[in-house]
């Protein structure tokens, strides 16, 4: 049996995991979000990392949502003891940031989701083996350990969002080279303000009006609120975005400036909304599991203290989200 000290420093060292993670991940995918900007020199680059910034640090407080995926996505917690689930946490932050060093030392880009899931998917994998071995249970039990079904959706979502984004890209690639691309001084006039306004929208929508859900401060009669009345306020936003626009275009500004600056801070806040979990959702499981097992578990013993507590949904205080964006922004 493990001394709870030993537990207590592989908690400790998952936090410190968790911090290395972040700059690992974050330098893996900052490319991802600046190219745009970078590559077409819309603004310089201190502005264009302000903007990054703003989106990092306030995307992070919308990705509480997603916390689920280390708790209980890949597996159901409620098989394992509070030993294996450290275990298995332990394994899973070794190898993402050992991984996610030598692919950004090799030059190779890498889904940090993909990251995540498989290596909590592969250590559930073997530790689910072990005890089905020593139980003299066969290999057809491991249905009732791991999810396949959820990895499969998951895996599928994302491949699935590799051909929509090629075929959105096309598509919106072709109706702005249709608009702008003859008598450039003129349809821009006529519909850069109407052009601008609907896609600032868009990110307004995609952002705040669908990530709520996933933020940690939205109390439900927000969400609720923002449900009601999604058209009015999309509307708003259609009315406000496209009139500055106009007025900016008469001051002789270029708005398409403002859409990919726009898009910048979009794709920052989507990064840190979604892959937030993939860096700290691990480190904050396991620092759950500890705090439920100091709490509840010490006489049953660490290797029969069921993790039912995995299962609930999960409660990330904002403090964590907002020291893992700052750490990011860093």
């Amino acid at each position: 049996m493990f001394t709870s000290g030993l537990f207590l420093t592989i908690i400790v060292f998952l936090m410190i995991l968790a911090a290395v993670d972040l700059f690992v991940g974050v330098s893996n995918d900052a490319v991802n979000f600046l190219n745009s900007a970078v590559g077409s020199r819309v603004a310089p680059l201190n502005h264009i990392l302000v903007v990054a910034a703003a989106g990092v640090l306030i995307g992070a407080t919308f990705s509480s949502g997603m916390m689920e995926i280390a708790r209980s996505g890949m597996f159901y917690p409620e098989k394992f003891s509070f030993e294996q689930i450290v275990f298995i946490y332990f394994a899973v932050m070794v190898s993402d940031v050992i991984m996610l060093n030598i692919f950004n030392s090799l030059g190779l880009p890498t889904s940090t989701t993909v990251s995540i899931i498989f290596e909590l998917l592969g250590a559930a994998v073997f530790t689910a083996c072990w005890m089905l071995w020593s139980q003299g249970a066969g290999i057809g039990e491991m249905v009732s350990y791991i999810k396949p079904d959820r990895t499969f959706t998951i895996v599928s979502g994302i491949l699935i969002s590799v051909v929509v984004a090629f075929v959105a890209g096309a598509i919106i690639q072709f109706v702005l080279r249709i608009l702008f691309s003859f008598q450039l001084k003129n349809t821009y006039r006529m519909f850069g303000a109407l052009y601008s306004g609907l896609s600032l929208t868009g990110i307004i929508y995609f952002l705040v009006m669908k990530g709520a859900k996933g933020a940690s401060f939205m109390k439900p009669e927000y969400i609720d609120f923002i449900n009601a009345n999604t058209a009015e306020i999309l509307a708003a936003c259609f009315v406000i975005f496209t009139v500055i626009s106009e007025v900016l275009i008469l001051l002789g500004r270029n708005v398409f400036k403002l859409i990919i600056l726009g898009g910048t801070f979009a794709l920052a806040f989507a990064f840190a909304g979604n892959d937030l979990v993939n860096f700290i959702g691990v480190p904050l499981a396991g620092l759950s599991s500890w705090m439920d097992f100091s709490n509840n578990g010490l006489e049953a013993g660490s290797e029969l203290y069921r993790m039912v507590s995995l299962t609930e949904s999960a409660k990330t205080p904002l403090i964590f989200l907002i020291g893992a964006g700052a750490l990011m922004v860093f």
